[in-house]
């Protein structure tokens, strides 16, 4: 029996696909398998950001911080095009305030003292031996830009760095890298079971769109199943576990822009836990997140009333400017596979990761559980680690210094790029080539190809949105449908009306039409 490739993916969201881009760098022959799309389930319903984890240190988490914090900046190098710094507001609230937490320390019961804030703020700075990024300080809120929007209570406040990351982006980036490098990604592909077979994996896979099945054989499998990894160790792989996942539901709503400037908030609740407002694109605010179990990964996560009340009470609790549900344009929610470690409560579970190798029977199966969007880089370094002795001339790491696709320049060279591209393609507006590089980074002239007028480019879709940036998408980003291209690969969901979607998605079914008469002629 032959072997189709090294290693068999299950799982491409940022974790699967991290792996896949790095098993592929070292040479592996790699196939990955994603039941949807891309990123479609936790991988593009976080908080959007790289960042350490303040909040960690109170469990005493500080291998898990360092580690994240190291990781920001080496992403950020990688990917300045989806990634940015962004500075971080804490409003001090001079009242010491205690409810119904249930956390294990005072300050888990209520908002933290400015002593426990310096202190985990200080500890941000340095444990990660940050470069990039400027350090905490100090703000007076009664007389600087971040106060003007908070309530007057706020006298004194905090500021201190993280990055944004957009998350579905990161994740497509990865599978375009890895298929650069040979792999085969299939999306809308189910696996239906595995089994070892001769020394191999025999894997039976599905095409969810037509129903046709086929069989592929692996020397390796790894399930990155996500909040699936427990189900598919069992009932696909027919193997068994001690370990299990605990599901934490997060939810986020969109609001209309709460304020001008471009700095986010850390806002504390009197339950100890802590929401952001984030500055999201160009005329929206981020709000988010919530911790709630959630019982089944095949019941689609949703935002829940109660929940849409508590992110907007925490604003409003906060912000001078009152807040209703009739200014919510968009709310979207992700489970998170967390790896379940006990904790009482669901904001209290470890954000770290584990990798556990199963090689009973022979062919290894590598099985990854929990884990956070600021490590799927380590993460994939430690899986590839881990199956190195069933791949005895496996090169070393390489991943730490290389760019994504479209991310080779400096971190903050995106204002040069922007400018470059309005003097080439002086049809452009100075809004829609600053959407064109942070999606594409130097690849924003791949996408708009040869084109002297903005009629060139294909159908206008509304908001920027033409045939020759969906064609991209089709051809080279694995998008089948307008909600991959609107609500994934880019947040135009938001300001496209129903008549515009239907028309995209018409022009996307021509275009996957032609490829496929293209690819069989």
């Amino acid at each position: 029996m032959k072997a189709d490739c090294d290693l068999f993916i299950i799982g491409g969201g940022v974790n699967g696909c991290g792996i896949a881009r790095d098993a592929a760098g070292r040479g592996l022959s790699v196939i990955l398998a994603e039941k949807g799309d891309l990123g479609s389930a936790t991988s593009s319903s976080s908080t959007k950001l790289f960042h350490g984890g303040l909040r960690y240190l109170e469990y005493f988490e500080f291998r898990l911080v360092r580690e994240s914090l190291i990781e920001r900046e080496r992403l950020l190098r990688a990917m300045p095009h989806i990634s940015w710094p962004l500075r971080f507001v804490i409003p001090h609230d001079p009242v010491a305030v205690t409810s119904q937490g249930t956390g294990p320390f005072p300050w888990q019961q209520g908002r933290r003292p400015a002593w426990m804030i310096r202190t985990g703020l200080f500890l941000y700075d340095n444990l990660g031996g940050r470069q990039l990024l400027p350090g905490t300080r100090t703000l007076d809120l009664s007389s600087s830009q971040e106060g003007k929007p908070l309530s007057d209570r706020f006298i004194r406040g905090f500021e201190y760095s993280d990055c944004w990351v957009e998350d579905s982006r990161l994740v497509v980036l990865n599978a375009r890298d890895a298929a650069a490098r040979s792999a085969e990604v299939m999306v809308r592909t189910i696996v239906r079971k595995a089994q070892r077979q001769g020394g191999l994996w025999e894997i039976e896979i599905e095409d969810a769109e037509t129903g046709s099945c086929s069989i592929r054989h692996a020397r390796a499998l790894v399930n990155a199943g996500g909040p699936w990894v427990v189900e598919i160790l069992e009932s696909r792989l027919g193997l068994t576990t001690p370990s299990r996942v605990r599901l934490v539901r997060g939810s986020h709503i969109v609001i209309r822009r709460l304020y001008d400037h471009p700095k986010c908030y850390l806002l504390q609740g009197t339950d100890g836990r802590v929401v952001f407002t984030i500055p999201y694109e160009s005329d929206f605010t981020l709000v988010g997140t919530t911790d709630t179990d959630h019982a089944d990964p095949d019941i689609t996560p949703e935002c829940s009333p109660e929940e849409s009340r508590y992110l907007l009470d925490i604003v409003n609790q906060n912000f001078r400017k009152e807040v209703g549900s009739d200014d919510i344009v968009w709310t979207y929610s992700g489970v998170r596979p967390l790896h379940d470690d006990g904790a009482g409560r669901a904001s209290a579970v470890t954000r770290d990761y584990s990798l556990e190798l199963d090689v009973e029977g022979g062919a290894p199966v590598l099985n990854v559980f929990g884990g956070k969007i600021t490590t799927y880089r380590k993460l994939a370094e430690q899986a590839l680690d881990r199956l190195a002795p069933f791949f005895p001339s496996l090169p070393g790491r390489w991943t730490a210094d290389a760019p994504l696709p479209g991310g080779g320049f400096p971190v903050n060279g995106a204002e040069k790029l922007v400018a470059d591209l309005i003097e080439d393609y002086a049809f452009l507006s100075d809004a829609l080539a600053r959407r064109l590089v942070r999606a594409y980074g130097t690849e924003a002239r791949l996408v708009l190809g040869n084109a002297g007028r903005a009629e060139e480019l294909g159908p206008d879709f509304g908001a920027g949105l033409t045939g020759s940036e969906v064609d991209w998408l089709v051809d080279q980003e694995f998008a089948r449908s307008s909600e991959d291209i609107l609500w994934r690969r880019s947040k135009l969901g938001l300001r496209l009306e129903q008549i515009d979607v239907a028309a995209l998605e018409s022009h996307i079914e021509s275009r996957r039409s032609q490829t496929s008469r293209v690819g069989s002629s």
